[in-house]
């Protein structure tokens, strides 16, 4: 990997780990359905100038229907999930929990498009489960006040990534990259809309909530995604897929730093258990040719 190369995964997971950060400041102030309205808006206001110079228009409103399925699998429904997790849970543990995403993606192509599961890839999804019971514990409190649904919601919005994934593998083959981001964000503005309305704060957020809202559409959204789409281009997806083993050191470490996160040893136990897991399953170990790779 070129030095060019490297910076741009460094940045990359840096940004993704602190989308965490950025939603567990804010979504107490917007709620999680608002902020991650502003998310997608601001996403798609700096990425559609960009879609139009290049003249891509057209592209993008021929693949109307399936940006809608993206936008909703692949933005507006885990965006939300994963937002309002925060509100109970850490910025680091949320992301722990996400980089469970490329297992839940791998359970969903052997179901839907029968991808064959290798006993290697079969002892990683093991592997991550157990990785997840060792997190969730002393945390699957599900009473009033516990953070067991904020757990399983972060779970729902990894296997929300997995099957947008798979379904991407189906119908956005050839579609520019730019179209695809672009596309997710504008629908999943677009069907976020009515309920970001209905469920707007009453008292209006301070400046620092609107600027972490800010640095989650522009930088961990627009910007994230063109890093994101430029490196499967220059390096491929092989080396692309090891951001899933940066984010929750930067997210761990941002939440440590500016939210007085404590990290415990069981959130680091299972989070490499969890790690491990997924690089069996994805195949980045043992390497594999096709190994897969899901956004933030």
């Amino acid at each position: 990997m070129k030095p060019r190369d490297l910076a741009d995964l460094l940045l990359l997971a840096a940004l993704w780990g602190g989308s965490f950060l950025f939603m567990r400041h804010a979504a107490p102030a917007f709620g999680a359905v608002p902020l991650m309205w502003l998310r997608v808006v601001i996403a798609s206001a700096c990425l559609l100038p960009l879609l139009l110079a290049r003249r891509q228009g057209g592209e993008l409103r021929a693949r109307a229907g399936v940006m809608a399925v993206m936008g909703l699998s692949n933005s507006a429904l885990p965006f939300v999930l994963i937002a309002w997790a925060t509100l109970s849970i850490t910025a680091g543990l949320a992301a722990i929990l996400n980089a469970t995403t490329p297992i839940f993606t791998a359970v969903v192509a052997a179901l839907w498009l029968r991808e064959r599961l290798t006993p290697p890839r079969l002892v990683g999804l093991l592997l991550g489960l157990a990785g997840v019971v060792v997190l969730a514990a002393d945390q699957a409190d599900f009473k009033p006040g516990g953070s067991g649904w904020a757990l399983l919601a972060s779970l729902c919005a990894a296997l929300s990534y997995g099957f947008a994934a798979n379904y991407a593998r189906r119908h956005t083959v050839g579609v520019p990259a730019l179209v695809s981001a672009t596309g997710s964000q504008v629908a999943a503005a677009a069907v976020l809309t009515p309920f970001a309305l209905w469920l707007w704060p009453a008292t209006l957020p301070g400046a620092a909530a609107w600027g972490s809202a800010l640095a989650l559409g522009v930088g961990c959204t627009a910007l994230a995604y063109l890093l994101y789409f430029r490196l499967l281009a220059r390096v491929g997806p092989a080396r692309a897929v090891t951001v899933t083993y940066l984010v929750p050191l930067f997210a761990t470490v941002w939440g440590a730093l500016l939210l007085d996160e404590v990290f415990t040893l069981r959130m680091a136990l299972g989070g490499a258990v969890v790690l491990a897991g997924t690089a069996l399953a994805t195949g980045v170990w043992p390497r594999r040719k096709e190994p897969t790779s899901t956004p933030q």
